[in-house]
């Protein structure tokens, strides 16, 4: 069954273009112009994964990935940003997005991003476990869920899958280019800032338990106490 895509984008050229190359990978592309009008359609059908472009008519493209949130805290969201709006990109993951390209973007790179989300969300590894208890918290993985004293947090797929590898490497120095690269799929300097976004949100998830740490090993990467 091929992946449905969610492509919200107002340039006719870009999204003509963008379009047919994916149709062509074997996704299914459901395209609008406007956010209120995607909105509509996403409160209604399923989708693997979201393209939203920032700057939309009636809707913007932040507002629109939250309200896709209320409704659908699982699905990876990656937002097209202006190449001269570059706060856009730490903004778009504080409420909510997984990841960004740069417009002018090649079609190779987006076809990568969409992959590495799909393979992330469709393959079952067995060796690594989906539920864990870490401290004061039980984490389930595989529904995204973080909870304490019965109280749930649904995650993103992002902040599910970057806890997920901490856990799967305990107390063990890790190399930031090794994180971007299992769960971007390359390292840069803008993805490791989304990295340092994604680590600050996870600090303040788990920060009721203070025997669990995500500490910075300078120049080098992280180390995950719990």
């Amino acid at each position: 069954m091929k992946a449905q895509l969610l492509y919200v984008e107002d340039d006719e050229s870009l999204s003509f273009v963008t379009r047919d190359n994916l149709a062509l990978q074997g996704y299914g592309i459901t395209h609008f112009t406007n956010g209120k009008e995607a909105l509509r359609n996403a409160q209604h059908n399923a989708f693997d994964l979201c393209i939203l472009d920032v700057m939309l008519p009636e809707m913007d493209g932040f507002t629109l990935a939250q309200e896709i949130r209320a409704f659908n805290p699982h699905v990876p969201i990656i937002f097209l940003t202006a190449k001269s709006l570059k706060e856009d990109k730490l903004h778009g993951l504080k409420i909510g997005g997984d990841d960004y390209i740069t417009k002018p973007f090649s079609i190779e790179e987006l076809i990568l991003k969409i992959e590495v989300f799909l393979r992330r969300r469709n393959i079952h590894q067995p060796p690594s476990p989906t539920q864990y208890r870490l401290g004061k918290y039980d984490f389930d993985y595989e529904n995204l869920q973080l909870s304490l004293a019965g109280e749930s947090r649904t995650l993103t797929q992002k902040e599910a899958d970057l806890l997920r590898f901490f856990l799967d490497h305990p107390n063990q120095v890790v190399k930031r280019s090794i994180i971007l690269e299992q769960l971007w799929g390359e390292d840069d300097y803008f993805l490791g800032r989304s990295l340092d976004v994604f680590i600050s949100r996870l600090r303040k998830y788990l920060s009721q338990d203070e025997t669990i740490k995500i500490e910075n090993i300078h120049g080098v990467g992280f180390k995950f106490r719990c």
